[in-house]
């Protein structure tokens, strides 16, 4: 969060107290988040790429809308983590535009991106095993720090202030997703529902307005994902917007305010859940045909 990150010849923080409220863990303010539903955060406009003679998406529009929960589904194949890869930087468009606040990716870096505020998570965890949580958060934190290499190594006041910042809002982030008794384990010892909260909670680290969800609740059991469910819509209250790729109906039905469906790198349905439920294209490209269907 930029306020948070003072230059050097800022007054000297106050010592912290007991009686302070607890910080705000939302997103980066550069743009008002959940005050207008119908006003697009992140827009693709006609987006294909090809990899040779395969096409991984085809002419693929969308809009993510502030302070909503999208859902992104369709079967395997589908072309769903394609797009994070291209929201994120990862691959570049063969043709058609990205745009995040109005403002063209193009050919940005992903870190660049990641400060622009996008932060993701993968399907497979991507944790540093041998760092504790606390560190990995923090990890997440130091997207957001200004300090040079040269004041690092100095340890000049800014760097000494952006490092106990970064460490308090790792350690707020850790209680935020509830594995804050955690802190001091290593990633590789944490059970795997702990680790798919630890990526959560260091992608918010890097002060996002879109945190973008890949199938967040692979492997976890029915009381798993009904916690997962009460995250993310937490996770929504705190500002942020949210976008979901996730394969159990139940969590995309009970949580995601519309619905975007792939089918082979394209577009066939958008819509509230229910019309989604409903539509025949998905019902039979994805949530199956009935058993009495002729």
């Amino acid at each position: 969060m930029p306020e948070h990150y003072a230059a050097d010849n800022e007054p000297a923080d106050s010592e912290p107290g007991t009686d302070e409220p607890t910080p705000d863990i939302g997103p980066d303010p550069g743009t008002p988040v959940g005050t207008d539903l119908a006003k697009a955060l992140l827009e693709l406009d006609d987006v294909t790429l090809r990899f040779g003679g395969v096409t991984a998406l085809d002419g693929v529009s969308l809009n993510i809308n502030e302070g909503e929960i999208l859902g992104l589904i369709g079967p395997n194949g589908a072309g769903k983590t394609t797009c994070f890869n291209v929201m994120t930087g990862v691959y570049q468009p063969t043709s058609g535009d990205v745009r995040f606040r109005g403002v063209r990716l193009g050919r940005r870096q992903r870190f660049q991106i990641t400060r622009l505020g996008i932060a993701r998570t993968f399907q497979n965890i991507r944790l540093f095993p041998e760092m504790t949580a606390l560190e990995n958060v923090m990890v997440g934190a130091d997207a957001r720090h200004n300090t040079s290499v040269v004041g690092a190594l100095l340890r000049l006041p800014r760097h000494r202030r952006e490092e106990r910042e970064g460490r308090d809002r790792a350690l707020e982030l850790l209680r935020f997703v509830g594995i804050e008794r955690r802190a001091d384990e290593a990633a590789r010892n944490l059970p795997y529902g702990d680790q798919r909260r630890l990526e959560i909670a260091r992608a918010m680290a890097t002060g996002p307005q879109l945190l973008c969800l890949d199938e967040p609740a692979a492997g976890f059991n029915p009381s798993e994902k009904s916690a997962l469910m009460d995250l993310i819509r937490k996770i929504r209250d705190q500002g942020y917007t949210v976008l979901l790729i996730e394969h159990d109906m139940r969590l995309v039905m009970g949580v995601t305010d519309r619905i975007v469906v792939l089918e082979f790198g394209r577009k066939i349905a958008e819509g509230l859940p229910e019309d989604i439920r409903t539509n025949p294209a998905v019902i039979a490209a994805y949530l199956g045909v009935p058993d009495d269907a002729a």
